[in-house]
């Protein structure tokens, strides 16, 4: 498979003859980061491949209308968090549980869990990580693992650069001490 631009990408997507292609050639390129990305948030596998089906449902639906102010990958980011938050809200709400409860019961996911191969050390790291407040956990997800830059963080989530500095500092902090206390 040839390694197409976003630019590339989109030119072929909009060629109607070339439209089902050219999302194919986009779902195999970011299928497995937007994966990892929603995967951390969410900690389980089959909710993890609903919300990647559901955020390439509505990148298929939108797609058209994609105007290339960002790039690609951050319109696919901000789609796939949108609909992880958006899960998470909607799990408190059925469950009718506070916030920690909903990390315990991600926690516990991740105990359970027979895709997480990671080793004891990995498994600390994701518990307090689990322990954050939800946009720190997102913003320490993004920058630590998927090294994404500020400015496209920014753009992805609809903040300042500086809100996301202060977020990702705070975040570090509590995972250092989570660590050194558990």
């Amino acid at each position: 498979m040839q390694n197409y631009s976003d630019k590339e990408l989109l030119s072929l997507f909009r060629n109607t003859h070339q439209r089902n292609y050219a999302f194919n050639l986009i779902v195999r390129k970011y299928q497995e980061r937007l994966y990892w990305h929603l995967r951390k948030m969410v900690i389980v596998h089959d909710d993890t491949d609903d919300l990647l089906q559901e955020t390439f449902i509505k990148a298929w639906k939108g797609l058209a209308d994609f105007r290339e102010e960002s790039q690609l990958y951050t319109w696919l980011y901000r789609i796939a968090t949108n609909e992880a938050l958006s899960f998470l809200k909607n799990k408190r709400k059925k469950y009718l549980l506070p916030i920690v409860d909903v990390e315990k019961e991600l926690s516990s996911n991740l105990e359970d869990d027979s895709y997480f191969d990671g080793d004891e050390l990995q498994k600390r790291l994701q518990k307090a990580i689990l322990k954050l407040p939800e946009k720190q956990r997102l913003v320490f997800n993004m920058r630590y693992f998927d090294e994404i830059k500020y400015e496209d963080m920014a753009k992805i989530l609809d903040t300042s650069v500086g809100a996301l500095k202060a977020s990702y500092h705070h975040a570090a902090k509590k995972i250092e001490t989570l660590l050194k206390n558990n």
